[in-house]
């Protein structure tokens, strides 16, 4: 009956609800999970788990020797086993799935899970497509759904529960059918989905900022003109609430900008220049954090000699490692009086939340 319901409401919601902007005057999701009024939560929360050896690495010097507190699973990727082995061995890592339904390197690739049974999710190598707008246009949400269910059939098989799903590079939130298989198949099985329906401060900043930055380059853009909320945000709200009452938690905004922090030009990525650079950064991300269950993405990874021969990301994924093991990190966390938490203890509280 559960599903039922929440497959109709998705529907509804994401097409016909009206794009007024609702007053944010609700309690926010940690309030509701059993948290203080005003008191910031935190999930710092590390993609790419699984990818590669060095991906591998860098999560687990992360989780053990810095602040990062969570982590998802790559499950079509080569280094799983090797990842799963090390869950095995501490269950107590807060671990989900990153649903992943692209293969964006050149020449390291991976294919979905479900094989040739999904024409759809492949392109001519056999890999999964390399953009988002790829699957988009070549993939139908059946084939999406049966891949969302190969990958938690296999982690579950490898016996790893996982604590919640989440979606490598938005794929599954690139179209309103995927989205619906995303929520389907997470409630369904009582599995948290990563889903900001709160009150976005941090996505609307974003959002705005690229709506500025167009109308600024179509010269439409007048100074200090405000900007609406985005319809995205209006709709993501009451898919929130929808979540909630199917009892999964929910997230009150997510950060998701760390990927494109780069290094001015001119200068040189050595590890005192990311380290200083990106923990400036989560620093500053750390302090502009509004009350309320919020999730920052990062990527880390500790490179070897093999990594520039996957991906041109090194420097970036080893500044957010280097980032997660600089003290001054932990102490704004500290001075900042954030609490930190994982989707293991969202689930765990929503459980015990009243409807």
């Amino acid at each position: 009956m559960r599903m039922t319901f929440l497959t109709r409401l998705l529907a509804v919601v994401w097409w016909t609800s009206p794009l007024v902007a609702p007053a944010q005057t609700d309690p926010t999701y940690a309030e509701k999970l059993g948290w203080q009024k005003g008191d910031r939560v935190v999930i710092l929360h590390i993609d790419d788990a699984g990818m590669s050896y060095d991906s591998n690495q860098g999560v687990i010097q992360a989780l053990e020797k810095g602040v990062a507190n969570s982590v998802s699973v790559m499950m079509p990727c080569p280094w799983v086993p090797g990842f799963v082995k090390y869950l095995r061995q501490h269950p107590g890592v807060d671990a989900g799935l990153h649903l992943t339904l692209t293969s964006e390197w050149q020449d390291y690739r991976w294919g979905p899970l479900v094989g040739t049974a999904a024409p759809g999710l492949v392109d001519d190598e056999g890999a999964l497509w390399p953009g988002v707008s790829q699957v988009v246009q070549h993939a139908t949400p059946d084939e999406v759904e049966a891949e969302i269910r190969a990958q938690l059939h296999r982690a579950r098989r490898m016996g790893f529960e996982p604590t919640h799903l989440d979606s490598h590079m938005g794929t599954l939130f690139a179209s309103p059918a995927f989205l619906e298989r995303y929520v389907k198949v997470g409630s369904e099985n009582g599995i948290p989905v990563m889903f900001p329906g709160g009150h976005d401060a941090l996505l609307i900043r974003q959002l705005q900022a690229d709506a500025i930055a167009k109308r600024q380059r179509e010269g439409s853009y007048q100074e200090g003109q405000t900007l609406p909320v985005p319809a995205e945000i209006i709709r993501g709200r009451e898919l929130g609430k929808a979540l909630w009452q199917a009892g999964l938690p929910v997230l009150d905004d997510l950060h998701n900008t760390s990927y494109g922090w780069a290094l001015p030009k001119g200068v040189t990525p050595t590890d005192e220049n990311l380290r200083k650079m990106k923990t400036g950064k989560y620093i500053e991300a750390m302090r502009s954090l509004r009350p309320g269950v919020t999730m920052v993405i990062m990527h880390c990874t500790a490179p070897t000699e093999v990594f520039p021969h996957i991906s041109n990301s090194g420097d970036s994924r080893k500044g957010d490692l280097l980032a997660m093991l600089d003290p001054a990190l932990r102490q704004c966390i500290r001075e900042e009086g954030l609490i930190l938490t994982t989707w293991r203890e969202l689930k765990e509280r929503r459980n015990r939340a009243q409807k």
